[in-house]
């Protein structure tokens, strides 16, 4: 059983933060399905109370709205912000027709962190998050301005957030040869519908020492137990509808194996989505967003829930993503070209049926 004050680390850092990380995305009703001032704050309150400490919004969430309401929370109690790990992201434009507004250059990254800064009501973010893909602005300018927040105690840990393995790996090592402040985490992607970080994202967090934050564990409820295959055209009462769109066909064996788990089991299918995701190998701390009081309640409960061993096998069968080359062919035939039939590590390798047993014969 876990619970909220049973702290982790974010990777190779000294930050501690709780197991699960209170998202804002749905602070806010600028977009016509958030949840209202305060039902934020109540939600806010009760994860704080519950023992969480691990806050993450960003500057695009409801236009500015998301890091305003949890700033006027911050400035009304005090010396709670220092116990806090609040997160904020930079990239989206907020300027419309403004070729600087956004992006990850000095000028964008400057200007971004004063307007959270004042939204926030508060003097320094704990974890400045890249939010996106820059493919115009060189990391060397990104990695030094930043390195100039941290320098300046205006930010205390960088991140990088749905950008691509190759180039968070280029800016991690980048980082560390200049002495600049380095990245220490990684924000992606995961759940049991989306699994494909598992070939580059996550094996790249492990070995260069990046903590991995998951978001969309539900996958914008489609794994919540509103959805199967055999309710398909049925309305669901879902408030980002039009945003997200439905399931494809694609989508409902991994649902309609969630369901039968979540039933076996006598859980809701949310609890074991996300169970199933708190457990995944990697995965520092899931970021659960919420809605309404009842959508946060759920998804705490979910911390005190073990998912058993044979219903994590059957739903990493079910899920079973098709990764890229080479990742397929670096997992199952490299072992067998490389020790051929001998046992390393306590595991036997397949002898490859093409080369002989014997010493070379030419």
């Amino acid at each position: 059983m876990t619970e909220l004050n049973d702290y982790v680390t974010l990777g190779r850092s000294g930050l501690h933060l709780s197991p699960a990380t209170l998202g804002t995305m749905t602070f806010g009703e600028d977009n016509g399905w958030g949840a209202s001032v305060e039902a934020s704050v109540a939600m806010l309150d009760r994860y704080v109370d519950a023992g969480g400490n691990s806050i993450d919004t960003a500057n695009i969430y409801t236009n500015g709205h998301s890091e305003a309401i949890v700033g006027d929370w911050l400035s009304a109690r005090g010396a709670l912000r220092d116990r806090l790990v609040v997160g904020t992201k930079f990239f989206a434009n907020l300027h419309t027709g403004d070729p600087n507004g956004g992006g990850a250059s000095r000028k964008a990254i400057l200007h971004q962190l004063e307007d959270s800064l004042r939204r926030l009501r508060t003097d320094y973010v704990d974890v400045y998050w890249l939010h996106n893909f820059d493919a115009v602005t060189p990391r060397e300018e990104t990695l030094r301005a930043l390195d100039d927040l941290v320098t300046a105690g205006k930010v205390r840990y960088l991140g990088f957030s749905d950008v691509p393995a190759w180039s968070t790996a280029a800016a991690a090592l980048t980082a560390s040869f200049r002495g600049w402040a380095p990245i220490v985490g990684l924000q992606l992607e995961y759940s049991l519908l989306e699994r494909t970080g598992e070939a580059e994202l996550l094996p790249m967090a492990d070995d260069l020492g990046l903590g991995a934050l998951a978001w969309g564990p539900l996958k914008s409820g489609w794994l919540s137990g509103k959805f199967s295959s055999a309710r398909v055209g049925e309305h669901v009462d879902t408030a980002r509808g039009e945003l997200v769109g439905a399931p494809s066909s694609a989508d409902y064996p991994v649902i309609d194996a969630l369901n039968s788990v979540a039933a076996e089991l006598g859980a809701p299918a949310a609890t074991v989505a996300l169970a199933w995701v708190r457990g995944s190998a990697g995965i520092t701390s899931t970021l659960l967003g919420a809605r309404t009081m009842h959508q946060l309640e759920a998804n705490l409960a979910s911390l005190r829930f073990e998912l058993p061993a044979d219903a994590r096998r059957a739903l990493d069968e079910a899920s079973a993503p098709h990764l890229p080359f080479p990742i397929e062919n670096n997992r199952h035939l490299a072992p067998m070209l490389q020790f051929n039939g001998a046992s390393v590590n306590g595991v036997a390798h397949a002898r490859f049926p093409m080369l002989e047993q014997s010493a070379t014969r030419y």
